[in-house]
């Protein structure tokens, strides 16, 4: 099949294909956000959740588990950004949120058993409501916020090698990184949002909708890891 060539941005479209095209690529955010939960609270409450969440953690083996992550999260994105195939891009997201499920289960399996009742739909209500607030501030200003590119490549990097440096030498990164990283994913939101409305193809939906989906779900990760902390203080 031969590839189809991407002329026009969303922008540059007409109003009624731009306004579909934001419609098609939110919808796709909110079903994969619901795949996740879905997904996600079968892990959770299944009988083997504690041994694989413990074995996913104990010793070196969250080294390779990040690095099967990183390796799955490109193939996805890859997929998701191909132009000969809806099926194939449709693949790349599933893959994507099954491998958000996956790598989140040790993390939800411990605010579920042993910090406050009733954390992670409390982080999830924070991290919609400042998701949505991102997201209005892009929509009402109409501002490019391309200009972090590079910003947010910098900062990934270094929060990665931070992230290696811990499970290497076995130090706990704290609260404020977890702060600084939510700060990194709400930059991720509102370029990522930009880019929708003044870069990505009309067709480009699927490939929208997980770049959006990667910055919520690592704005959720620190939110719920900020208020395990403090639940873990009182």
């Amino acid at each position: 099949m031969q590839e189809q060539t991407f002329s026009l941005s969303a922008a540059e479209s007409p109003a009624v294909e731009r306004a579909a095209f934001i419609r098609r690529t939110y919808g796709h955010l909110a079903g994969a956000l619901l795949a996740f939960t879905v997904i996600e609270f079968y892990l959770v409450n299944a009988p083997f959740a504690k041994k694989m969440a413990m074995n996913m953690i104990s010793g070196y083996s969250w080294l390779m588990v990040l690095g099967a992550f990183m390796v799955v999260g490109y193939i996805a994105d890859r997929l998701a950004r191909t132009q000969t195939s809806e099926g194939i891009q449709y693949l790349g997201l599933g893959l994507f949120v099954v491998a958000e499920a996956v790598i989140f289960l040790p993390l939800l399996y411990i605010a579920k058993e042993y910090s406050t009742p009733g954390i992670i739909p409390t982080a999830g209500l924070m991290t919609l409501l400042l998701v949505g607030g991102l997201t209005a501030t892009v929509f009402i200003t109409k501002k490019d916020f391309s200009f972090l590119s590079g910003i947010l490549s910098i900062g990934f990097f270094v929060a990665l090698g931070f992230i290696l440096c811990s499970i290497i030498f076995g130090f706990s990164l704290g609260l404020v990184f977890s702060c600084a990283l939510v700060a990194l994913a709400a930059g991720s939101v509102l370029y990522t949002t930009s880019n929708i409305l003044h870069h990505y193809h009309p067709s480009q939906h699927v490939a929208a909708s997980l770049a959006l989906f990667s910055a919520v779900a690592l704005m959720f990760w620190y939110i719920l890891q900020i208020l395990i902390t403090f639940a873990g203080d009182d």
